[in-house]
């Protein structure tokens, strides 16, 4: 009995399960439910942001915002050179890591921390997007999206208490938003002096750590804790304003910051040859050194003489004395037409003693190159009395790669008074009705000052600087500024034209000590100038 039951039981249970997915199956088959409808199938240009995000979580950037560019270049550029970028990276990262663990290592009794392995992978980081800044300051800001699903071999053997442990890094991925600032953009290549590397949020971090031959990441709960620690350490050294700075170069002979002052006086001329028609000559002596954008410093004419007493005196800031030249001229004044080189001769500051006074007769040539026959003729001398003061320790700009920084005014400013420093960076957006030949025509406390002609530009850049030594500070002074264009044609009709002018108040670099702005020019339709104000102190 017991067994016939069985045997029923069994051939039952065969039957049933058969029986059951035979109708099962067609149930399935020749059944559709009433509930699912048909998907819809509409373009991606229909579908709003937020979804098409939740359909496309990997969408590069430049996809999703306007203001990052594409870097498919600069992707292609590293897959192909990534070989070559691995190694040297490794490299380096060896050469900054050994210092360093020989440093710490002793402070947790590990005798020895060494790289068995080191190696990024064949899979190069990409670029997703970059969004760049343009700001009036002499810096380059680039904010880069990086992602990185590496297959890098990490592998460190510590020794310590007499037993070996290797510990190796897999499957690393490295998301991040760095902000890269270039600053301060040099005349030097390669144009910058350093490099500053902020995040702009936490960075993702994820890897696996694999210890005597298992993966510790998947211990429950570790994973987590290792995580936070990675982001909050790394956020407390590199979140911005929080950066990692790189020196490239020294800013300050980059830039070739003032480091003293020529004193020049301008005595006397003698025997000087005579250039007007009615036996006389006009004299004036123009001065200026080599290696400078400034503008050259003018004596007085003395009409109708060619012994002229001028006793005149200047002061030059002095960027770099072993190459710098003191460079004179002297011209004939007319009243029309170019005027007339009567001659020049030069002084290197290199053979000027420091805080030594100096008093030079110079035989005007007509040329400085040393064969040229015509300066065997004589053309009359001139007398000049010279000193180089260096800047002193604490008179030295420190904070050279700092745009924002202010220098002091230069020895013999007035105590109650200043050096007013004003730079015409460059204009945008000028256009002439008949020619657009600008430059900058500046006016201050009846002085006027030009910057050089730019042709046939409607974005000239100029970056010339003016200075005015002040008995008292310009609180209640204004700056007028002009663009003027100038034909390039002789002609009598359209000879200068205004292109906008703009009238600044200067009670604010008095309060700030720096501005640095673009100002819309009034009668222009969409020009601007950028000035930079600097009021120096002693």
């Amino acid at each position: 009995m017991g067994i016939f039951s069985i045997i029923t039981t069994s051939l039952g249970f065969g039957v049933g399960t058969s029986i059951g997915v035979v109708i099962g199956y067609y149930m399935f088959i020749y059944f559709q439910p009433t509930d699912v409808k048909d998907p819809i199938i509409q373009p991606l240009v229909e579908v709003d942001s937020k979804a098409l995000q939740q359909m496309l979580p990997e969408i590069p950037s430049w996809i999703k915002n306007p203001d990052y560019d594409r870097l498919d270049w600069l992707n292609k550029f590293i897959e192909y050179m990534w070989p070559y970028l691995d190694k040297a990276i490794c490299k380096t990262a060896r050469s900054i890591a050994k210092p360093i663990i020989a440093e710490q290592i002793p402070k947790y009794k590990i005798e020895s921390v060494e790289f068995e392995e080191l190696n990024l992978g064949c899979l190069p980081p990409t670029f997703q997007g970059m969004k760049v800044y343009t700001t009036d300051e002499k810096e380059l800001i680039m904010e880069p999206l990086v992602k990185w699903a590496g297959n890098p071999n990490i592998t460190v053997a510590v020794k310590a208490f007499g037993l070996r442990v290797t510990v190796q890094v897999i499957d690393l991925q490295v998301f991040a938003a760095p902000r890269i600032t270039l600053k301060p953009l040099v005349p030097s290549f390669p144009c910058f002096a350093n490099i500053y590397v902020s995040l702009m949020e936490k960075p993702h971090v994820d890897f696996g750590l694999e210890l005597l031959g298992a993966d510790v990441m998947s211990i429950p709960g570790l994973y987590r804790v290792v995580q936070d620690i990675i982001k909050d350490q790394v956020a407390k050294m590199y979140l911005w304003p929080k950066a990692l700075e790189v020196q490239i170069m020294d800013p300050t002979k980059a830039m070739k910051s003032p480091v003293g002052i020529l004193h020049v006086k301008v005595v006397r001329a003698e025997k000087l040859k005579k250039k007007d028609l009615l036996g006389a000559s006009d004299p004036y002596v123009k001065l200026k050194l080599t290696e400078e954008k400034l503008p050259s410093k003018k004596t007085t004419v003395k009409y109708k003489n060619l012994n002229p007493e001028w006793n005149e005196e200047f002061n030059i800031v002095v960027k770099d004395p072993e190459s710098q030249v003191l460079e004179l001229i002297v011209y004939d004044w007319e009243q029309i037409g170019k005027h007339d080189k009567m001659g020049m001769n030069v002084i290197p500051l290199k053979e000027i003693t420091p805080d030594e006074p100096k008093v030079t007769t110079l035989d005007l040539l007509k040329t400085l190159d040393p064969n040229d026959p015509e300066n065997e003729k004589s053309r009359g001398q001139l007398i000049v009395e010279v000193l180089y003061k260096p800047f002193k320790e604490d008179e030295l700009p420190h904070n050279a790669e700092d745009s924002n920084a202010i220098e002091k005014a230069p020895e013999g400013t007035p105590a109650s008074g200043g050096l007013l420093v004003i730079t015409v960076h460059e204009a945008e957006d000028v256009e002439g009705k008949h020619h657009t030949n600008p430059f900058a025509r500046l006016l201050f406390k009846g002085e006027e000052r030009r910057t050089k002609h730019v042709k046939k530009n409607r974005d000239p850049r100029w970056g010339e600087s003016f200075q005015f030594m002040l008995e008292e500070p310009p609180s209640n002074e204004r700056l007028y500024v002009e663009v003027q264009s100038v034909s390039s044609k002789l002609g009598l009709l359209h000879p200068k034209e205004t292109l906008g002018y703009v009238d600044i108040k200067l009670s604010d670099v008095v309060t700030n000590k720096r501005i640095n702005e673009k100002y819309h020019l009034i009668d222009s339709r969409n020009g601007r100038i950028q000035i930079e104000l600097q009021w120096r102190t002693p």
